[in-house]
């Protein structure tokens, strides 16, 4: 018997369990469907899973700060029984440091001020003293390992920093997207795993369904597709690449998993630092490690991939130059000989801001373009897919006027349009993992 649901949702990340759960507490049948084994073992795993609050743009600053606060309820969102084993929200702030990149984050403090998000700015003396490990000389612009000036002071020094002290991460990802799905199927949501999409099912200008690799036929009037680094083939299967000004494409990236400094507990005493000076990110990991990132500095090739299931999966000096350059900053690192860390994905779409909208085919909806970014965001991402969803059903053109989503935690409203997928690249996007 072909199987039937209100609405079939591609992918089990982070950003997918959060619509099933969000669709289904709204009375929706749905069916999450994914290729991998297990709920949230696709790039959500891969995630650093920071959740903080400075955007490059006002929207995307109001929907960061919307977000935070289901992490931080995280059990009372979930409405799981106790026995339930949580992913933990650790607060322990985010720092960036002030540069010529960012602006010395003149804007990004208008913003935060604006929305009453609670900030600090620290001067470089108390990121010394924060963070003895810490040099504040600069090092900018940033350079790979085989420039004759790496690892050389251009002379000057951080003026400091700006704080932001309620962001932090979340301790594992992929385990939060399995809370999610778990608190859908409280709602009757159904999982599939191992279920691969080869055919978007459609008639007469609508959706009707999926098909996967092994014949099945899967019916529905409502799909969306939230693949991750998959996504832009899920939409070329649905025909609707031509109608997008905003592509997505998979990225390949490489976290850096290094010890931090004898001497100093950087997991209970650490917190994030973005650094454009050197364009790195960093986090606390378990058992007093730190986790670098990169910030996607120009002399940094960007290793697009023809496809999410074939690429390099192993470390490349990418990883050494990007230890190395946190080793700039932290001049007591000591860089293993063994490469830790990550090797995995992103759904990075042309200007680095998601792609949260319908589509010229009739029930097909995407959530995409969201990997390194847009973590945090995932249970408001839910709740304005969901709501997407009622608007466009209901009869209403999304794409000429757009749903006007009220963010319920802080009562703003925000234009959904912002994530269309036919806008214009946003010239205000740091174009970076920052977003």
């Amino acid at each position: 018997m072909t199987q039937t649901a209100d609405v079939i949702i591609i992918g089990t990340g982070v950003i997918g369990a959060a619509t099933a759960f969000e669709l289904a507490k709204a009375g929706y049948k749905t069916l999450s469907l994914d290729r991998n084994a297990q709920v949230g073992h696709g790039s959500t795993a891969g995630s650093c899973a920071i959740i903080r609050m400075h955007y490059s743009t006002l929207d995307g600053t109001a929907f960061a700060w919307e977000g935070y606060h289901y992490w931080r309820d995280w059990a009372d969102y979930l409405g799981l029984p106790e026995t339930e084993e949580l992913a933990q929200f650790k607060q322990c702030g985010c720092l960036v440091m002030k540069t010529p990149a960012n602006g010395m984050m003149g804007e990004h403090l208008a913003r935060s001020r604006e929305l009453n998000i609670p900030v600090e700015e620290w001067s470089a003396d108390k990121i010394r003293t924060k963070l003895p490990i810490y040099s504040t000389d600069s090092f900018a612009p940033a350079k790979r390992m085989d420039h004759p000036e790496f690892g050389q002071s251009n002379g000057e020094t951080l003026e400091g920093g700006v704080f932001w002290p309620l962001a932090g991460y979340v301790t594992d990802p992929a385990l939060s997207a399995q809370n999610l799905m778990a608190a859908a199927q409280q709602h009757g949501a159904k999982v599939q795993m191992g279920a691969e999409v080869t055919e978007i099912l459609q008639d007469n200008g609508r959706v009707t369904g999926v098909r996967l690799a092994d014949g099945t036929d899967l019916l529905a009037p409502i799909v969306i597709n939230v693949a991750g680094p998959g996504s832009a083939h899920i939409n070329g299967l649905a025909g609707v690449l031509n109608e997008m000004t905003i592509e997505t494409r998979p990225l390949r990236q490489e976290v850096v998993h290094v010890p931090a400094p004898e001497g100093f507990d950087f997991e209970a005493n650490g917190t994030i630092v973005s650094d454009s000076d050197i364009s790195c990110y960093c986090r606390p990991e378990h058992g007093n490690h730190i986790l670098v990132g990169s910030e996607d500095p120009e002399c940094d090739p960007h290793q697009w991939v023809e496809t999410d299931t074939d690429y390099d999966r192993n470390f490349t000096d990418q990883w050494t130059t990007q230890a190395q350059r946190y080793g700039q900053r932290v001049p007591s690192l000591g860089i293993p000989s063994r490469m830790r860390g990550v090797v995995d994905l992103y759904d990075a779409s042309t200007d680095w801001i998601p792609i949260y909208d319908c589509s010229s085919l009739g029930g097909y909806y995407m959530a995409c373009g969201t990997s390194g970014n847009q973590y945090k965001n995932a249970p408001i991402a839910g709740k304005l897919m969901a709501a997407l969803v009622e608007y466009c059903e209901a009869g209403n053109d999304h794409d000429s006027n757009p749903l006007q989503f009220r963010l319920p935690y802080i009562d703003q409203v925000i234009d959904a349009g912002f994530y269309s997928r036919k806008r214009q690249i946003n010239e205000n996007s740091s174009f970076s993992v920052l977003g």
